[in-house]
């Protein structure tokens, strides 16, 4: 029978010491929790609440309604803004994980010249910050015509060192016994890749996807940029649009903040297990 966790000399889940321990653990945690809620319950109360005031913040909204959200929708293309970022964020987290994945395996178990050395230029360019390329970009984008439309959005995002790092540092943890097993058995390098080594890295794929979806989605800097009118906006954009227009309406604008940070938390929590596992198991390997 396996040990449990527990079951070692020294360790006690009785007595007044453990208790205390167990209870300030506990209370520190939900304190940390209700701290860290605060401000989402804010926006929603302020967001539902009939004439809110910038000057003082009230925690439960008075007079409920939901003429804000009603207003918002009505006066504002809110459903093309979200199709916008769908779009924006999707396709961004679909070719990361393909392209990612790729040069991590490649990284990790293809034995090449200069591997090493292609590695620390992947990760170099963690280094130079993104006002420095931000000109030169979109002067290209420009000249291909990808201003204010959908490829110009996604293109300069298609792939990330911080997921090829993470993905690489996952598929060197793996025995290098499988990809053999599966070259004898007539595999060529994708197939190894596809068949073999991609279903083991659910995890890290799963970490890379949560993380690159939610960074693209709350992207501010770049669709404002690459967006040269209101059509191809997102929903950060959007929102930025929104306090500009209804700058004493804090009502609308923390409707238009709820719209945008809901979808983000709904997608978190649904899959933080997978989040928390890929970080472990990728961040000790290699």
């Amino acid at each position: 029978m396996p040990r449990s966790n527990y079951d070692y000399p020294g360790y006690e889940r009785s007595g007044t010491t453990y208790w205390t321990k167990t209870t300030l653990l506990y209370a520190g945690v939900i304190g940390g929790a209700l701290l860290w809620s605060l401000p989402f319950w804010w926006m929603l109360a302020t967001s539902v609440t009939a004439n809110p005031s910038a000057a003082s913040i009230k925690l439960l909204p008075s007079n409920p309604t939901l003429d804000h959200y009603e207003t918002l929708f009505s006066t504002q293309p809110i459903g093309k803004w979200f199709f916008n970022t769908i779009v924006f964020a999707g396709s961004v987290t679909a070719f990361n994980l393909i392209f990612d994945s790729l040069a991590g395996y490649a990284l990790a178990k293809v034995d090449f010249i200069g591997r090493e050395k292609f590695f620390l230029l992947f990760m170099s360019t963690m280094m130079i910050p993104a006002m420095v390329t931000l000109i030169p970009v979109y002067v290209f984008l420009a000249k291909l015509g990808w201003v204010n439309t959908y490829q110009g959005l996604v293109a300069p995002m298609i792939a990330n060192p911080i997921g090829i790092f993470l993905l690489r540092q996952h598929f060197k943890g793996m025995p290098s016994a499988l990809g053999d097993a599966a070259k004898i058995d007539g595999c060529n390098e994708l197939q190894t890749f596809y068949k073999v080594y991609l279903p083991l890295a659910k995890p890290a794929l799963a970490t890379l996807g949560i993380y690159t979806f939610i960074m693209t989605w709350n992207n501010f800097q770049w669709p404002l940029i690459i967006a040269s009118d209101d059509s191809m906006y997102t929903l950060p954009v959007a929102l930025f649009s929104v306090r500009n227009q209804f700058f004493t309406e804090w009502g609308l604008v923390m409707a238009a903040a709820a719209i945008i940070v809901m979808p983000v938390i709904l997608v978190f929590l649904s899959a933080q297990r997978y989040f928390i596992r890929g970080m472990t198991l990728s961040g000790v390997k290699g």
